[in-house]
């Protein structure tokens, strides 16, 4: 069986900065044409990923804007361009996802969504489920970051 790889469905990637507020990520996921945010540090590389299901974690469990890298989906699972279709769907489905920064050379290329896959694989195979609880968000002031019990690589959909 011949494999398809990633590359015929990368989509170019919305990119953002964890420093960013978070008002302004989710204005940028308001437009149906971004289905995720892949979060590049001052170096460019990928160090998390956020969709609209950080947002409803984020308004379900918190009173106030935080910045992105709070909500975020971090460590972020990550293709690369010739990674096969099904290597992808797998990646997906073990971290409860349904995007992937695609990376290559440590160099966001765009991003892959369990959508784009679909015409190419079947539909047991593009089942994603999260697999832990759902993401919380700590709002003390002491912590600045979302503690989460997820998959080993939480990426909660992101």
């Amino acid at each position: 069986m011949i494999e398809t790889t990633v590359e015929p469905v990368i989509t170019d990637a919305d990119t953002v900065s964890p420093e960013l507020p978070a008002p302004e990520a989710a204005e940028k996921l308001r437009d149906p044409s971004v289905p995720a945010l892949v979060v590049l540090d001052s170096e460019d590389s990928v160090v998390g990923i956020v969709s609209d299901s950080d947002f409803v974690a984020l308004v379900a469990e918190s009173p106030g804007p935080v910045p992105v890298e709070t909500i975020m989906s971090s460590p972020v699972r990550t293709v690369a361009p010739e990674t096969p279709l099904g290597l992808a769907a797998d990646r997906m489905n073990e971290a409860g996802v349904k995007h992937l920064p695609v990376v290559e050379g440590g160099v966001c290329k765009g991003l892959v969504t369990l959508e784009a896959m679909a015409p190419f694989l079947s539909r047991n195979r593009l089942r994603v489920a999260w697999k832990g609880d759902p993401i919380h968000i700590d709002t003390d002031e002491q912590s600045e970051t979302a503690e989460t019990d997820p998959p080993k690589d939480r990426a909660a959909d992101s």
